[in-house]
Order: C-alpha cells, then sequence, then structure tokens
C-alpha cells in the first residue's frame, strides 16, 4: 500500500559529537558514549556547562566564533549528502535549497551591532539632516557568506531555477526545513530539494540558556526524574529528497522515506510549551494524517527531550496520551541540543535506526519520573514497524513532527 507524500530520500549526512555520519551516531550511542567538553572553547568568558562539542577538525583554519562556523558545517554535510545522492549536474541545476538554523541569515550579528555603535553618528537627526540607517551598517552584501542557504545554493551550483529558503524558527528549523523541502516536491514546484539544519555553537546562546536557568552543568538525562536541564550541542544534517519518479528515473538508491508532515504553533509562551501540548499535538495528528498512518503504525517517536523540567514533562505525557505503547527514544542524551541543527539530526538518526532496525537507549535515563509515567528506550531495541515519528518543539510556541519511513523493498 502507497503511503505519504511519494518523496523518498536518496542521500543525508550528518556531524554532531556522536559522530561524523549516520552510522558512527548510532554506534557511539549504542556504545553509551557522551562526549562532553568545555565551553572555554568558545570563549575564555564562557559560563562553566560543559556542552557537546565538535572536534576542532571539522573547522578548518580555526573556529570563527561567529555563524561562520555555522557556514562550515552546513558546508560539510551538503557535500557529503550531495555525493550519496549521486545527483547529476544537469539535475542538480534545478534542485531547490532549503536550510534551517538558529543563526539566520545574518551571520556576523555581534560583528554587524559593533560596527553600527561604531559609525553611529555624533548627533542626533535633523529634518534637514536625516538619520541614513544604511550608513551606520556594512553592507551585508559585502560578503557572501553574510546569506546562509543562498550561499550554499552558489557553491553547489544550484543557483539556476530552485527556491533557496532559509529557515530559523527556533529549535524546529531543521524539522521544518524538511517539510517545507517535502512540500515544494509535492506540490510540483522542485522535483529535487537538498535540506536540512546546521548550528554551530556561539556564546549567545551558550550564555542566553545560562540565564535561563534551564542548562546543566552535568550529563543530561532526558525524562529522568532527576533531570536538572539541557546540555548544548553543535552539529549538522542534510538530506536529498526526490520525487519517488524522479528518484525511479534516474535509478537512485533509497535510503527511506518522508511522509508526513506537521507545524503548529501555541502561542503559549515565549519559552515554554502549553501546559497540554496543543501545538505538538495538532502537529503530530497533521503528520500522521498526511502519511495516512495511524499511532499504532509507528515503531518509535524519536523525542525532542531536551531535559529540561516543563519540556520533557509536557511531550511526555503528551506522547504517552497520543501514542500509548510506542517506544520514545530520546536521542539528545548523547548528542546535546544542537538547536536548529536537532530536527534535521534526529530526522537522519531516526532514518538510520530504521534502515537497521535497532533503536538505541536514551541515554542518561534512570528513573521515572511520576509525573511524566513512562521511561524512553533503556536498551537496545529492534523494530520491525517500517515507520517512525520525530517531534521538535521550540521557542516561541514552534512545534513539528515528520512521520519518516523506511525505504520500500
Amino acid at each position: 500500500m502507497q503511503h505519504g507524500s511519494g518523496v523518498v530520500v536518496t542521500g543525508m549526512a550528518c556531524l554532531s559529537a556522536a559522530g561524523d555520519s549516520p552510522a558512527a551516531v548510532l554506534d557511539s550511542l549504542h556504545g553509551g558514549r557522551r562526549e562532553l567538553i568545555a565551553a572555554s572553547v568558545l570563549d575564555s568568558r564562557a559560563l562553566p556547562y560543559p556542552f557537546f562539542g565538535l572536534d576542532e577538525k571539522h573547522f578548518p583554519g580555526g573556529r570563527k566564533h561567529s555563524a561562520q562556523d555555522t557556514l562550515t558545517l552546513a558546508r560539510a554535510v551538503c557535500h557529503r549528502a550531495l555525493a550519496e545522492a549521486g545527483l547529476p549536474q544537469h539535475l542538480l541545476h534545478e534542485a531547490g535549497v532549503v536550510l534551517g538554523t538558529t543563526a539566520g541569515s545574518a551571520t556576523h550579528f555581534l560583528e554587524a551591532y559593533a560596527a553600527s555603535r561604531e559609525n553611529a553618528p555624533t548627533q542626533a537627526p535633523t529634518a534637514q539632516a536625516p538619520a541614513d540607517a544604511h550608513a551606520a551598517c556594512p553592507a551585508p552584501g559585502a560578503d557572501r557568506d553574510d546569506y546562509f542557504s543562498a550561499n550554499l545554493a552558489l557553491e553547489m551550483d544550484v543557483e539556476a531555477d530552485g527556491p533557496r529558503l532559509t529557515v530559523t524558527d527556533a529549535c524546529t528549523s531543521g524539522a521544518d526545513a524538511i517539510g517545507l523541502a517535502m512540500d515544494l516536491i509535492t506540490t510540483g514546484q522542485c522535483q529535487c530539494v537538498l535540506c536540512g539544519g546546521a548550528d554551530a555553537l556561539s556564546l549567545v546562546p551558550h550564555t542566553g540558556f545560562a540565564r535561563l536557568m534551564i542548562y546543566s552543568d552535568q550529563p543530561c538525562r532526558p525524562f529522568d526524574r532527576d533531570r536538572k536541564g539541557l546540555n548544548l550541542g553543535e552539529g549538522a544534517a542534510a538530506l536529498v529528497l526526490e520525487s519517488a519518479q524522479h528518484a525511479r528515473s534516474r535509478n537512485a538508491k533509497v535510503l527511506g522515506q518522508v511522509l508526513g508532515y506537521g507545524n503548529a504553533s501555541d502561542a503559549h509562551h515565549f519559552t515554554a510549551p502549553h501546559p497540554e501540548g496543543r501545538g505538538l499535538a495538532s502537529a503530530i495528528r497533521s503528520a500522521l494524517q498526511q502519511a495516512g498512518l495511524t499511532a499504532a503504525d509507528m515503531a518509535f517517536v524519536n523525542a525532542h527531550g531536551t531535559s529540561t523540567r516543563e519540556n520533557d514533562k509536557v511531550e511526555g505525557r503528551l506522547l504517552s496520551s497520543m501514542l500509548p505503547h510506542v517506544p520514545v527514544w530520546a536521542s539528545k542524551g548523547g548528542t546535546g541540543h544542537t538547536l536548529g541543527a536537532a530536527g534535521a539530526l534526529e530526522a537522519v538518526l531516526t532514518l538510520a535506526a530504521l534502515r537497521c532496525g535497532t533503536v538505541p537507549a536514551s541515554l542518561g535515563f534512570s528513573e521515572v519520573d511520576p509525573e511524566i509515567g513512562f521511561a524512553p528506550t533503556q536498551s537496545a531495541l529492534s523494530v520491525s514497524l517500517p515507520f517512525a515519528l520525530s517531534t521538535s518543539l521550540g521557542f516561541g510556541g514552534g512545534n513539528a513532527a515528520l512521520v519518516l519511513g523506511r525505504a520500500r523493498q
């Protein structure tokens, strides 16, 4: 029976503290490895909260300590995903690009702000001499890297006709990028889209999350009774999506399917989810409906599971209610919260787990929280059903869900 959108995955790649490929990350998680590093690599002024950081080898020439590092990670995974997909050059020219990040399109935010302050006029504007807003800021076009997704499109020679979109929707950005890419294909605007998400950590989010008092100075424990907060991470993931017909026409190897996508806002609070998870519930229903599947068809859920008190409580209760008896995997215990990359990274890991038929344990979990009432995976779990759900939540009330599938035999 045919399910979902008719969109398939022909290439995928990822980078995280747990490994530099989908197989390597799964091996690391199965082995229980948790690689946190000191935040002092970001800045000597960084607060003492460790994070799931990437090895310096992933930043040729060293870290730039700006969103340029995000661009470096995005380029790396996009190159790898395209190589695996094996798209001929003439088809690559027609592809779209949709990338998610919390860095947005302005990759020199702090530098631009400092420059605007330095170049600001010393006298107040008057009717005879009005302020020139542009004169106080460096020209954004001076550096192509200021345009995250567009720059990648230019570098990959996909600047011809395909749409180029950057999604900045907090921590659902990566999942939303995949959903929008799927929509571009199902609506006939593209036959192929390069999509995903990336975020390298900088001092701004590191300090911001610390100020919110949801950062842990110990390895995070998603859904655990004694969880104290999240660990940030950095990483990137990319997927090449094609219509099934397009992939068949060029005899491409299919790695999996993107079957359904849902997005909803609960508009409850700037940083906290709705107590009943209304937005997430709506996103899950939409994704399942588009896929033509039910909760009972899911092999597992790769949950957002940040290890914060409120997120885990709300998400855990909702998943228990909407998808009873469906195993829940919390992968951030081994990767950290990679922000705008998280939804894309977790989609890649979900597809990889479906392909190999085994889901790792949820690292960091040991005790059931009575306020949640369930335990995520505590040991490796064999799965036979071909479908899974991946959920993402973000500040501002954003919620996204993806229904993913194993490649059809």
